[in-house]
């Protein structure tokens, strides 16, 4: 059943002002129960920066299904990161908590006296997890076979994907950042934050004023050319640096300036065919093992029937990662499982085949996809639509699956860890709350469960839409707070609330600020 709005003379709400400075919100009804929490959230919805836009708001009970409230539920929705829930929800589904990623070595023939004649490959099978470390210990495992020589070619084998690395939409001026990477079945991260297929480029002062900038990378790779153009500037002084990635080729460009006594900084950045990237670090690795390889480096596919494994790499499972992936808002990772999950069921990798098994993996817990769509398993493409009420269908639905702790448990949680760390303190969401987040420009969403507080549990989905103003995650914590600190049995609610800064935002406008992102997209993080 769903709450239709109401609206009552005998109903005084206080609201936070327009702006989301911090205060309190009162509501005040004749009636009791979920009208005072409908009332209250009606109030939050007010806020002008809503006006003429988006909002689809629904807070249903975790256990029954019944809806609690409903402020345009069915409407379709850009929904950011929130897309990720479907995504790890139909990976846990569909690959299970136990799945893991498998890297890897392939030669054609046996090697005989520390030679192999023929072509080494390095095929991927998806892992966005998969490190610098991990490709040195698969070139050990090769050298302490006893191979010295590869009278060959490196191939990068990435086939278990389509080439199609990018998603529907992806704004060009993303391509270079790291929410926005090429999804490849081979690929390497630049960090043990896995971010697949970029290189994290470390900025120093050098020895003394006007030096150059001392410049390390991870992973360490020829791949990439470095355009060091920074210098180093006084002790004291500003540090402003710019590292750009060019548009169609792996050249990053760094220019600006930076204190002498500068701790550094740092810029992560995506590269063009991240399969490449791999086998560049791998043949490094082996080059340090002493087994060097007389051919090229090149892209290929490993023989099926006759090829034989001389090193190989196994991830974590899909348990331990879906914590990396729902906590920090990972892309990548997002990506690499939706056409993982594409794969095991049919055998090809593509956007179109994720697609397919990511509704297939979650329409048994009572999602009906119909209304929905859904393109990428990240939610970095603009043509993702999905709405208020599918969400909290799956927040229900998913209490009845054997992965749901695991699921759960990834979620981040307010003021404690992932992306809401810092948000919702002080008041009842507070360490309460596991919930989802989506960020972009004019786009912000949150999603999750929360217990209010006469021990019910609810699941809320808050989609924010086509807003000009820097943001509006207040107005989502302003009601994952009413929500949390709600009680049936009171004619009269108090509800914290707050915004993220004490004073109203210069400019205001999406078009005088910075675009907001997921805060672990921005570096370094502002979580």
């Amino acid at each position: 059943m769903r709450k239709r709005t109401i609206t009552s003379g005998a109903v005084a709400i206080a609201a936070a002002s327009a702006i989301g400075i911090a205060g309190t919100v009162v509501a005040q009804a004749q009636e009791t129960g979920d009208q005072t929490l409908a009332d209250a959230l009606d109030e939050i919805l007010s806020d002008p920066r809503l006006t003429d836009s988006q909002a689809g708001v629904v807070v249903a009970d975790a256990d029954t299904g019944e809806t609690v409230y409903d402020h345009n539920g069915d409407t379709r929705i850009d929904s950011g990161s929130n897309i990720k829930l479907t995504t790890s929800a139909a990976a846990l589904e569909v690959l299970g908590e136990d799945y893991t990623f498998t890297t890897q070595a392939i030669t054609a023939d046996r090697p005989r006296h520390g030679v192999v004649y023929g072509d080494l490959y390095l095929r991927g099978g998806g892992d966005p997890t998969l490190l610098q470390a991990d490709l040195e210990a698969m070139a050990a495992e090769i050298a302490d076979s006893g191979v010295e020589v590869v009278v060959g070619d490196l191939v990068a084998d990435d086939s278990a994907f389509d080439d199609e690395r990018l998603g529907t939409e992806y704004g060009w001026d993303d391509l270079q950042y790291l929410y926005a990477n090429e999804t490849a079945a081979l690929t390497v991260a630049s960090g043990d934050d896995y971010n697949a297929g970029t290189v994290r480029v470390f900025v120093d002062p050098g020895d003394g004023e006007g030096d150059p900038a001392q410049i390390t990378t991870v992973p360490e790779a020829d791949y990439v050319t470095i355009d060091n153009q920074i210098t180093t500037g006084e002790a004291g002084s500003d540090t402003s640096v710019a590292i750009n990635r060019d548009d169609h080729e792996n050249t990053i460009r760094l220019t600006g300036t930076i204190a002498a006594d500068s701790g550094g900084t740092y810029g992560t950045r995506a590269v063009i065919d991240p399969a490449l990237l791999a086998a560049d670090v791998f043949e490094n690795a082996l080059e340090a093992e002493g087994v060097y390889v007389t051919g090229d480096l090149r892209g290929g596919t490993a023989p099926e029937e006759d090829g034989r494994t001389v090193a190989e790499h196994h991830s974590a499972p899909l348990s331990e990662l879906t914590v990396d992936l729902l906590k920090p808002s990972n892309a990548s990772m997002a990506n690499a499982l939706f056409k993982t999950i594409g794969y095991e069921l049919s055998g090809e990798g593509t956007w179109a085949t994720g697609k397919a098994g990511v509704y297939q993996g979650i329409e048994k817990y009572g999602v009906d996809t119909g209304p929905v769509r859904q393109v990428d398993g990240s939610g970095v493409s603009r043509h993702n639509l999905v709405t208020p009420t599918m969400v909290t269908d799956l927040l229900v639905g998913a209490k009845d699956a054997p992965w749901f702790d695991t699921w759960y448990g990834a979620l981040p949680i307010a003021c404690e860890d992932g992306t809401i760390a810092g948000r919702m303190c002080d008041t009842p969401a507070a360490g309460n709350v596991h919930a989802k987040t989506g960020s972009k420009t004019s786009v912000s969403a949150l999603s999750g469960y929360a217990t209010d507080a006469d021990g019910r549990e609810l699941v809320f989905s808050v989609m924010l839409n086509d807003y000009l103003w820097w943001t509006v995650k207040d107005i989502e914590d302003q009601i994952a707070a009413a929500i949390a600190g709600h009680s049936q049995d009171s004619t009269e609610s108090e509800f914290s609330t707050f915004s993220e800064t004490d004073e109203a935002p210069e400019g205001g406008l999406n078009e005088d600020a910075e675009p907001e992102l997921e805060c672990t997209w921005v570096e370094p993080a502002v979580c």
